[in-house]
């Protein structure tokens, strides 16, 4: 933490100092070319000065404040050894001021969140409120229904909970599977074999798993059968137990998939449904297969519906935005 904070308040106006111990970090917090406190101070609407160990932020009160806190919290997850990246800092720019909640990654947070998903390559901790729960139902839960826009972490977050369980042992195998739907186009008209035809609908799911295990192993898991990567009609007639299974993209099913997805649950088993009820790709009238389970299962022990919003979004902040201006401020 910061040797020491001395802040001046003048009617609306601030001005924080503080002082670090380890100006080593200072430079990891200041990101490249200062893009870090650059992004602290367009979003924050606060001017933000450095030299040496010490840092000098300006502004209205409560903007300094926040910036403070980000800051001050960022330097934290450096000295516990977590790493920096701008969807970290933006997550934490976001969450800056509000109401404390168990498990998040506050970042005025002196331990570790209570709650945080651990890899072979990173420890992955919640950077919106709502992940909170949903990272406590994926290591509790029998069925994990994840409702919401791009960019909340929904996919993400469950390929991180299946791959340290299967680290673990916890589970045998992991499974990932889409329905191959998408705007306009049918498998039967791309060029190649099926897995040249499948691998672009699956292609988010290997880059969720690329950035959790080593390539190597990735590549030996999948050769192995212990990382099983298909389509949702590979899934028809089979039992997937002691298994941890993924269907992304679950909106674009139809209730009589979903129903035979559904079924195919197995002992030892955890099965998460990504999606967005709002992004349907599929032809022709009729009802999602993801609504339809919802509306059906919703109250249910031991599963569990898990609903996002633009406010949950972890990529750029644009992204956010975008999602508002199409669905509106309540997305």
């Amino acid at each position: 933490m910061a040797k020491k904070s001395v802040q001046a308040v003048a009617g609306d106006r601030g001005r924080i100092e503080i002082e670090f111990e380890k100006p080593q970090l200072l430079g990891r917090v200041f990101g490249e070319f200062d893009k870090n406190l650059v992004a602290i101070e367009n979003r924050l609407g606060v001017y933000i000065a450095a030299r040496g160990n010490r840092l000098t932020i300006e502004g209205e009160a409560s903007a300094c404040a926040r910036a403070r806190e980000v800051i001050e919290g960022l330097y934290s997850r450096l000295q516990r050894g977590e790493d920096i990246d701008t969807g970290m800092v933006e997550a934490v720019i976001a969450m800056s001021g509000a109401a404390p909640l168990a498990g998040i990654a506050r970042s005025d947070a002196a331990e570790p969140p209570q709650v945080m998903i651990r890899t072979r390559k990173k420890t992955i901790v919640p950077r919106s409120a709502n992940q909170v729960p949903y990272m406590q139902a994926l290591a509790r839960d029998d069925i994990i229904f994840a409702l919401g826009p791009a960019g909340t972490g929904k996919t993400y977050l469950a390929v991180a909970q299946a791959v340290s369980q299967l680290i673990t042992g916890t589970v045998d195998r992991l499974i990932l599977s889409r329905p191959a739907v998408e705007a306009g186009e049918h498998l039967g008209f791309l060029p190649g074999d099926m897995k040249e035809k499948v691998d672009p609908y699956l292609r988010p799911l290997y880059d969720a798993l690329y950035d959790t295990l080593p390539a190597e192993q990735v590549e030996r898991r999948i050769a192995s059968g212990e990382i099983e990567i298909a389509p949702l009609a590979f899934m028809r007639g089979r039992t997937l137990a002691d298994a941890f299974v993924i269907l992304d993209e679950a909106q674009n099913t139809t209730p009589a998939q979903m129903k035979m997805f559904l079924t195919r649950f197995g002992m030892n088993s955890r099965m998460v449904l990504c999606g967005d009820p709002k992004q349907v790709d599929l032809p022709g009238p009729g009802a999602s297969g993801l609504a339809d389970a919802v509306e059906k299962l919703e109250g249910i022990e031991n599963i569990h519906i898990q609903r996002f919003n633009a406010a949950d979004v972890v990529r750029h902040p644009i992204v956010g935005r975008i999602v508002q201006a199409y669905e509106g401020p309540d997305a």
